[in-house]
């Protein structure tokens, strides 16, 4: 589910936790985010036809490491930017041909024999290259033959063949038409689901995002989990919120948390982002994006329930990023019976 606008990409997803109390002198019974970002980066072509020879493409890309710099990759593709996933390699493209006219900002570079028809690998002896704005300007490529969005791919490396781990890594998009010249953005994505919990970055994995809590005594702290999943391309990032109440049984409810710790027989919820030990919840985000959890849902054991509060953001594109949330649920002796429930709405929205 979500909306759409010019502007903003904004997604929604639903988590429900359900509970009980009953309160008496017997026992209680219950119903129911790495390498970094190449940036500012960019990729302009002489001529836009499908199927176009001779083309000139030429790479703007902000190197933002001061690290050892010996090889250049700039992958291009039919099917994604995003630097992890395989690539395909868009029909009729080729840049087997391809000479190196121009580089300024990072030069010294000659284009090596590792290349392939889709992918250009530029080799020098492995130097430490301060953060700088990097242009290489290609000629003789061959366009791919049919109109439609492609894909271009950025990596740097320390050594001098495009071997080993990346440093830093980007990607961008571009458009060939088959029968005008014109350029174009195609416009990024946002991908984010949610679910009890996610298996490994894949949201097709993710369980149903429904959790029955048991129980609720004054002696126990119950916890639960769930985990949501975020990636965008979008130049200005995104921002995760939560909407919702705390948990209510009728005209009952229980106190949203500020910040502090569990308090066993006290009557409260809460949650964060953050692997705890008291209690023994959660886990801390993962993935290769570099999203940070925000202030206030941030530090273990410390736990916030508000209404509109942003969990999560990023100020730029970024890749994957799994969250774990965390919830706590404490009542006092008094509490009055019933079962308590609550369900959340999490929202992402992508800036472009």
């Amino acid at each position: 589910m979500g909306c759409f606008s010019r502007n903003i990409i904004s997604k929604t997803a639903l988590y429900s936790l359900m509970a009980a109390s009953f309160v008496g002198m017997g026992p209680f019974s219950l119903a129911h985010i790495w390498a970094d970002q190449i940036a500012p980066r960019s990729l302009t072509l002489s001529d836009s036809l499908g199927a176009q020879h001779g083309v000139t493409y030429k790479v703007a890309m902000g190197i933002p490491t001061t690290a050892t710099v010996g090889s250049v990759r700039v992958q291009f593709c039919s099917n994604t930017s995003l630097t992890d996933d395989p690539c395909v390699a868009p029909v009729g493209f080729d840049d087997s041909g391809a000479v190196l006219s121009t580089q300024t900002g990072a030069a010294g570079f000659s284009i090596s024999n590792n290349s392939t028809a889709n992918e250009l690998i530029l080799s020098r002896p492995p130097i430490v290259q301060a953060p700088v704005i990097a242009t290489y300007t290609f000629d003789n490529i061959t366009n791919p033959t049919d109109g439609g969005s492609y894909y271009a791919r950025v990596y740097t490396y320390a050594s001098s063949d495009g071997s080993g781990a990346s440093t830093d890594d980007g990607g961008l998009a571009f458009a060939i038409n088959p029968s005008l010249s014109v350029s174009a953005e195609v416009p990024p994505y946002l991908t984010f689901c949610v679910g009890e919990s996610i298996t490994g970055l894949d949201c097709t994995s993710a369980t149903e995002p429904f959790s029955d809590l048991g129980d609720l005594t004054p002696t126990t702290t119950s916890a639960a989990q769930s985990q949501l999943l975020v990636a965008t391309n979008a130049g200005n990032g995104y921002s995760m919120y939560v909407l919702g109440n705390t948990m209510t049984s009728g005209n009952h409810t229980l106190t949203a948390m500020n910040g502090n710790t569990a308090q066993k027989g006290t009557s409260q919820f809460g949650l964060n982002l953050r692997a705890n030990t008291v209690p023994a919840v959660g886990q801390d985000t993962s993935g290769p994006g570099f999203a940070a959890v925000t202030s206030g849902y941030s530090q273990p054991d410390h736990f916030r329930f508000l209404s509109g509060d942003s969990l999560a953001s990023s100020p730029s594109a970024d890749d994957y990023r799994k969250y774990t949330v965390s919830y706590v649920i404490d009542v006092a002796a008094n509490q009055p019976g019933g079962v308590y429930s609550t369900t959340l709405t999490y929202v992402c929205l992508a800036n472009f």
